[in-house]
């Protein structure tokens, strides 16, 4: 089974204060935990996304033709990368996220991918 794993950054409790970009440390972590993803047939990919504010949006239901310049959503969170891992279960994936989260150091969403 396919989970997405989105990145959550920002804070709620703090303002919407962002935590920035990953410090060398964190990417440290973050890359020897993807190692280990690969190493055990749990990886199928995984990015990091641009700042909100480099999003557009387009809506061309009904033939509206509108692009808008920014985040689909005025938050004090965002998606601040995604990784799609294959793995057993939900059990096995949240297990992945809970060590994910302490390798990155931000929240994380995981949702099944239908």
């Amino acid at each position: 089974m396919q989970y997405l794993v989105n990145v959550l950054d920002g804070s709620p409790t703090t303002g919407g204060q962002t935590s920035g970009r990953a410090t060398d440390a964190e990417m440290a972590a973050i890359d020897a935990f993807n190692d280990r993803l690969r190493a055990d047939g749990h990886w199928v990919f995984a990015a990091g996304l641009a700042a909100p504010e480099l999003a557009t949006v387009v809506d061309n239901r009904d033939d509206a033709g509108l692009v808008t310049d920014g985040p689909y959503v005025a938050t004090t969170e965002f998606v601040a990368g995604v990784w799609i891992w294959d793995v057993a279960d939900a059990d096995v994936a949240l297990r992945l996220a809970t060590e994910a989260s302490k390798a990155c150091n931000r929240r994380l969403e995981i949702r099944p991918v239908l």
